[in-house]
């Protein structure tokens, strides 16, 4: 049988052609004996004469309908019906034969005729492709998998794998009661209480996630109540990329965090997405960072009339302006994607990019946003993220645009640290110019850490898990809110469309996620299990670092409870204390002097005093500053 399935293409086909010569043969003698109930048929000279000017005309007819074309381990329902024609072709020739050559044939042989021929035409390569399908030489190199999903999705990822070369699936998984113990495409449906008897029997490692439809919530609740049996879990591709054709049913991935957290995202309000994009003029800066490209993709699917990306890094911005030059085009339409350098830090280009395009939305995304590379450079964190908040804003009020968003965080409430309270800071520069002029419509949104974002955790511990470990940690206490990036970026846009001046918008970020946790959920779907005190034969060991310089255990969204809901309901307006323009200028003008002359202590005090609620839990932390400090004592 090996050598039959490793055989070429032309010598598959006229072992088919011999085959079915064979199975006409027989067909036609067993009818004949049936119904005779006569070995002396066998003699009688007609019907060789018959069964000669058969073949031929059989053979013929199954080479015109393609039966000898069709790959048998991919035989299906159409193939079906073509056998089914091909019968039915050479039963009535065998009619219209015995007619026009006048030998007699009894009425009921065509009919048994009939019946043997689909028998052995269309069961032997049926059978052929269960023998491919089951074969214990083609299978027992495969790694045996269980597909939890027995719907649509988890029948035809079976079919592929069965046809593949790397996984072999022995069982389905599903939590319908009417599938349990059923049989489909050879592989019987168990329940999830099944999984350890399963997984210990056949020594599973893998199992393949098969629910490309089915909620965040529903995905979330099933890896919680699988995830620790110490097997890798593997997903197939979303049914939204499935459909499109960008990605196949057996292309297997790691299961997404997005999936572990169980947060579907809310459809977005289309006229909320286009108030402040379609056919305007809309720049991005900081347009090459996590969240500034991520808001970028989702402008130019507004249709806007020009895109500016504004960056500092030349690296960051040839990738992002590749990336959406090549949606442009896809997308069609006239919008046109333009690159340009510079910082934030310089108001003069920033301002003449603005009047010169005539921008009429701003996206403010340009920040130093990493806590401890912040404490670390004090001086840098100040100057980019308030003082290039300030130039920015100043230069969008000076050139007419309609909308100005600044990108917020969750470090800005009650800062602890010098990035948290730079961007309170920033806030409070909105606010108080919002208060001063009616030019441009000013706007915050405030929102916590984004999934796959850099610096993010998630990518960081399945960078540790790949190479062994350790996980490192913080604190095992410490906790974060999460959101994918496609759905701040989009939340953002509807929420700048929403601001009528200084307003202060927070987004829903669910419920918080334990760090800790999230390690150990990680480690689980990977296969492994934590090495710890209680389990020494464990994979990886978590270690715990100790909190960074300026972190905090726990972020907050709201400095007060005074909040009100939006239209939306995963977005917030949240009502915070500000200054007047002249009060803030005052603050400005001495911490530019302080910046200037790298006094960190000015600048600490001034941070202190300023309205942000900045509690240090830490000294002075600025790299250069502690440099001079040993230098000097």
């Amino acid at each position: 049988m090996n050598f039959l399935f490793q055989a070429s293409r032309p010598a598959k086909r006229v072992i088919s052609l011999l085959a079915d010569f064979i199975f006409v043969s027989v067909a036609f003698w067993a009818a004949m004996l049936v119904r005779l109930d006569s070995i002396d048929i066998l003699f009688n000279t007609s019907s060789w004469i018959l069964l000669a000017s058969l073949l031929p005309i059989a053979l013929i007819a199954n080479i015109k309908l393609g039966l000898y074309r069709a790959v048998l381990r991919y035989i299906n329902s159409k193939a079906a019906i073509t056998i089914a024609l091909s019968v039915c072709v050479t039963t009535v020739s065998l009619v219209f034969l015995s007619f026009f050559l006048n030998i007699g044939l009894p009425r009921t042989v065509p009919v048994i005729f009939a019946a043997f021929l689909l028998v052995l035409v269309g069961g032997s390569r049926f059978l052929i492709r269960t023998l491919l399908s089951t074969s214990p030489i083609k299978n027992k190199h495969k790694e045996k998998v269980i597909i939890y999903g027995a719907g649509s999705s988890g029948r035809q990822l079976a079919q592929s794998l069965l046809h593949g070369d790397e996984y072999y699936p022995i069982a389905f998984i599903d939590d319908d009661v009417r599938f349990h113990k059923r049989i489909i495409q050879g592989i019987t449906v168990y329940s999830r209480n099944d999984l350890p008897q399963l997984i210990e029997k056949h020594s599973i490692r893998r199992i393949l996630l098969a629910m490309p439809r089915e909620s965040k919530k529903r995905i979330a609740r099933v890896l919680n109540k699988i995830e620790s049996l110490r097997v890798e879990i593997l997903s197939i591709p979303g049914s939204a990329d499935l459909v499109s054709g960008k990605a196949k049913i057996d292309e297997l991935r790691e299961v997404s965090i997005e999936d572990l957290l169980g947060r579907d995202a809310v459809k977005p309000d289309h006229s909320l997405l286009k108030a402040n994009i379609f056919e305007k003029v809309v720049m991005v800066t900081g347009a090459g960072g996590s969240i500034g490209s991520e808001l970028c993709r989702q402008i130019l699917l507004q249709k806007p009339t020009k895109l500016i990306l504004f960056e500092l890094s030349e690296f960051a911005l040839y990738q992002i302006n590749g990336e959406l030059q090549k949606q442009a085009a896809e997308l069609g339409g006239d919008c046109q994607v333009l690159a340009l350098l510079g910082s934030v830090q310089r108001k003069n280009r920033m301002m003449t990019i603005m009047r010169t395009f005539n921008v009429q939305t701003v996206y403010h995304a340009a920040a130093y946003k990493h806590v401890p590379v912040v404490e670390h450079n004090v001086v840098e964190g100040v100057r980019n993220n308030i003082f290039g908040t300030l130039y920015a804003a100043e230069a969008a009020m000076e050139a007419n645009v309609e909308t100005f968003v600044l990108i917020s965080t969750d470090k800005a409430v009650r800062p602890t640290n010098v990035m948290g309270t730079t961007k309170r800071m920033a806030e409070l520069i909105l606010q108080a110019l919002a208060q001063k002029q009616s030019t441009t419509r000013y706007c915050m949104v405030r929102f916590g850490n984004v999934l796959g974002s850099s610096g993010s955790v998630v990518p960081l511990f399945r960078e540790q898990i790949k190479s062994g470990g350790p996980i490192t940690v913080t604190h095992p206490d410490i906790i974060r809110y999460f959101m994918t990036i496609p759905e701040a970026a989009q939340l953002v846009i509807q929420a700048g469309a929403m601001g009528t001046g200084g307003d202060v918008f927070v987004l829903d970020m669910g419920d918080p996620v334990k760090i800790s946790n999230l390690a150990i959920k990680m480690l689980h779907l990977s296969g492994m299990s934590v090495k710890n005190e209680v389990n020494p034969d464990g994979d990886i060991a978590i270690e715990y670092t100790g909190l960074r310089p300026g972190e905090k255990l726990f972020e907050e969204l709201l400095i007060g409870d005074d909040v009100t809901q939006t239209d939306h309901r995963r977005i917030m307006s949240a009502h915070e204390t500000s200054l007047t323009w002249k009060a803030l200028e005052k603050l400005l003008i001495q911490l530019d002097d302080a910046c200037h002359n790298f006094a960190h202590e000015e600048i600490r005090r001034l941070l202190l005093e300023a309205p942000t609620g900045f509690a240090p839990k830490d000294g002075i932390c600025d790299l250069v500053w502690q440099e001079k400090e040993k230098i000097e004592h």
